[in-house]
Parts: C-alpha cells; structure tokens; sequence
C-alpha cells in the first residue's frame, strides 16, 4: 500500500482541493442526469374527464385502437404518456 504524504499542505488547501474537484464531478454528473419519472396510470374515468367525453368514448378509443388500455384483474388503466403520444396535430 502507498503512504501519500501531504508536505507543505495546509489542511485548509487540501479541504479546497477536495471540494474543487468534487465540484467538478458532480457538475459534470448533473449535465448528464437524467431522472426517470414513475409511470402515471390513468382509469377510464381519468381519461373521460382529461378529454371532457363520455365513458362510452373511452370505451370506443379502445375498440378501435386509438388508445391501448392496460388492466389488472377487472380494472382498466392507461399509461399517460401513450394517451398523449396518441393525440394527433390537425393543422400542420
């Protein structure tokens, strides 16, 4: 094992030189960062009431493929981000 020894170094300077190079990573860490966000789960409700339709709507949505409901047991949900890639720009 090597012994480093500090001659001539104040412990102030090497508290500065620790802490500017810690800096230095962690700036470099949070530029590359990014956090990933839980899933949102919506219930068919949710999804009626965010598009200000019927449940019978949200019931059609499906059928027809313009949304892909996801369920658990009898329950119904649906991922937002796949409920917002599937709206579609009209005027381009």
């Amino acid at each position: 094992m090597e012994a480093i020894q500090f001659v001539g170094t104040s412990p102030q300077d090497l508290k500065n030189e620790i802490t500017a190079d810690v800096k230095v990573v962690l700036n470099d860490f949070l530029k590359h960062y990014k956090p990933i966000r839980p899933a949102e789960y919506l219930t068919r409700q949710q999804v009626a009431k965010m598009f200000d339709v019927d449940l019978s709507t949200v019931h059609n949505w499906c059928k027809s493929g313009k949304l892909k409901p996801l369920g658990i047991g009898s329950r119904v949900y649906f991922l937002r981000t796949e409920i917002e890639a599937s709206l579609i720009p009209l005027n381009q």
